[in-house]
């Protein structure tokens, strides 16, 4: 008797030790779109991650108004969205290329090249919003009196 007594804690202690284990805590990880945006930041100089809102992560850098990176939505699988003055310099160009060549592991070279492809379609012949497809993305660019932007996306099904 004394025997299956000694079986049953032991099976006891086992048991409960392996639902602990299973249960344990265990390192909590950062999403696709966290990752990406240690990426830039680690990548670019000058960038800045801010908040996390709704899927959208907000960045900053000094040649941007604003950038933001948006998360895997109804219709696209990332998003990366920037704005600059009315006429973009080549420096935020050449920003807006970098981080796409990171969101969206393509050459630089190209993005560079949609990029700029996009914001000089914007104008008096075309108009102030311009949507291209380059290399599988979509690429979006307006312009306003006093702004202009550019929104690159993926969509799922790519």
């Amino acid at each position: 008797m004394t025997l299956r007594l000694q079986f049953r804690r032991s099976a006891l202690l086992a048991a409960a030790l392996a639902l602990l284990a299973a249960f344990a805590i265990s390192p909590a990880r950062a999403d696709r779109c966290d990752d990406l945006a240690n990426q830039l930041k680690g990548q670019i100089d000058g960038m800045r991650v801010g908040q996390t809102a709704a899927g959208t992560i907000y960045l900053a850098h000094p040649n941007a108004r604003e950038i933001t990176l948006g998360c895997s939505g109804k219709n696209f699988s990332n998003q990366l969205f920037a704005k600059a003055d009315r006429k973009p310099t080549a420096a935020y160009l050449d920003l807006i290329a970098s981080a796409a060549a990171i969101v969206f592991t393509l050459p630089k070279d190209d993005m560079l090249k949609g990029t700029t492809r996009c914001v000089k379609r914007t104008g008096l012949i075309r108009g102030d919003d311009v949507s291209i497809r380059y290399r599988r993305l979509d690429m979006r660019c307006t312009r306003t009196k006093t702004e202009s932007s550019i929104t690159i996306s993926r969509s799922l099904d790519q």
